[in-house]
């Protein structure tokens, strides 16, 4: 009976030790959310969602053209960065024994540990340097720098998860390793490779170091990735560090409009998972 009362007090005070570290790792994220929704909210409206910014002094504008380059800018990253994260991760998962793995493993990890700024400065000296100016292209390029170790190691971990069995019926029915790739192997870890992209979407659609360096800004809306492009890290932290009350309002918006923008990419992720 004494045992039995000493393992319910441990498992109460485990319970009791989690639900507390489970509470201190939500609080700062649900500080960052309610003071970006006390402070941002008001300035919400329609003509925020589809007004460009105001001259520096003047009242009102939106943000639509960083909210336009945000989506535009990360959507051609996400382009750029799909085929090469899943085809290094299908070769690191289905051809363990390739020697090109070492070397892929290593160049992905360094890119996954680079630092967002060092990621924005490579793709200006690759773009930005030999195109002459600052555009929406090069900022897409730095998006997919952030994105391709992302999505090679997830789909390297789904893929591995597969049932090997897929692949040997596949095989024993007289199919070349590729198409067995293809036409089984993937359909089969489809939900967690569209997770690895919407992750890999959330993880670099805040970043704004490395658009500092490629994309630059620009107040007004366009679609050509060739010109400087606006986008909502950018505007945010221009607008932060300005000396205006309002522009100080708008900022806190952008930060909401972006939350809300990664959250809902983060629950899209969750529900395919759950759908698998």
């Amino acid at each position: 009976m004494r045992n039995l009362r000493a393992r319910y007090t441990r498992d109460r005070l485990i319970l009791i030790v989690v639900i507390i570290g489970t509470i201190l790792a939500a609080l700062p994220l649900t500080l960052v959310l309610g003071y970006a929704l006390v402070n941002g909210f008001s300035s919400l409206n329609w003509d925020f969602l589809t007004q460009g910014p105001k001259p520096p002094g003047e009242l009102g504008g939106g943000m639509a053209p960083a909210i336009v380059g945000t989506l535009i800018i990360t959507g051609a990253g996400l382009l750029m960065a799909t085929p090469f994260g899943i085809g290094a991760g299908i070769l690191l998962a289905e051809y363990p024994d390739n020697k090109l793995n070492p070397t892929l493993r290593l160049l992905s990890d360094t890119l996954n540990g680079m630092p967002a700024i060092l990621k924005g400065l490579l793709a200006y000296v690759l773009v930005v340097k030999a195109q002459g100016s600052f555009s929406g292209l090069s900022g897409a390029l730095a998006m997919a720098f952030i994105m391709i170790p992302i999505i090679a190691k997830t789909t390297e971990s789904v893929l591995k998860l597969v049932p090997w069995n897929i692949r040997e019926a596949g095989l024993a029915l007289g199919l070349p390793r590729w198409r067995v790739i293809m036409s089984l192997v993937l359909p089969a870890a489809r939900a967690g490779v569209v997770t690895g992209l919407l992750l890999a979407t959330a993880r670099a659609a805040g970043e704004a170091a490395p658009l500092i360096f490629t994309a630059f800004g620009n107040s007004l809306l366009t679609y050509n990735l060739l010109q400087p492009m606006d986008a909502l890290p950018l505007r945010l932290y221009a607008y932060a560090i300005s000396p205006y009350e309002d522009w100080h309002r708008q900022a806190w918006a952008a930060a909401l409009v972006l939350l809300a923008l990664i959250v809902l990419t983060s629950l899209v992720a969750r529900w395919v998972t759950r759908g698998r």
